[in-house]
């Protein structure tokens, strides 16, 4: 069983200096941290923040992210796919998650609020209700996915084959509708 800690603040750690120990962390913490290549596999997160963070690379085998929220987070090449599917539940602010991938996740009203998304693995995800609002998908990857409801009215450099997707009553703009088009080669000008 692991340690639970609760209300703590941690600032600067650094995953080559100090080793975060595998505990549950409860309403904690995390500020300018960086947690690149770390291994963060088993550990249990619980309705915490982390702020200026890199978690570049991190292991994330079996970590549980049960309402967290990652703020100016520079993420890249995290699969998140590999996270415990049990009570997930996250959201993205000013984010860099370039190269991630969230792969058969329920992703229901998830937010990515000024994300960078590129090449960005979303095959067969729930990402209906989700909130994309001003955020780069620019080679996002989008095929059997659930986008029911998702609002994409800011998003950017999207590419989202409606045929093999579920789309109903997805949100666009009449100025990014190109990027639904663009698997029938129609010329847009």
């Amino acid at each position: 069983m692991l340690e639970i800690i609760e209300n703590q603040k941690f600032q600067k750690l650094k995953s080559t200096e100090t080793a975060l120990k595998r505990a549950e962390y409860e309403y904690c913490e995390f500020e300018d941290c960086d947690f690149s290549d770390y291994n963060l596999g088993n550990f249990i997160f619980t309705e915490c923040t982390f702020k200026n963070c890199n978690l570049s690379n991190a292991n994330l085998g079996n970590t549980a992210l049960k309402d967290v929220k990652f703020y100016n987070c520079k993420a890249l090449g995290l699969h998140f796919s590999n996270c415990n599917p049990f009570l997930l539940e996250i959201n993205f602010y000013d984010c860099m998650l370039n190269h991630s991938s969230f792969y058969k996740l329920n992703l229901k009203k998830t937010t990515f609020k000024n994300c960078s998304l590129e090449e960005t693995d979303f095959v067969e995800s729930n990402l209906s209700q989700a909130d994309f609002n001003n955020s780069n998908l620019l080679g996002a990857i989008f095929e059997n996915s659930i986008l029911e409801k998702t609002d994409f009215r800011n998003a950017h450099n999207f590419r989202i084959n409606p045929t093999t997707n579920r789309m109903s009553k997805a949100l666009f703009s009449k100025d990014n509708l190109s990027g639904l088009l663009s698997a029938f080669n129609i010329v847009i000008q």
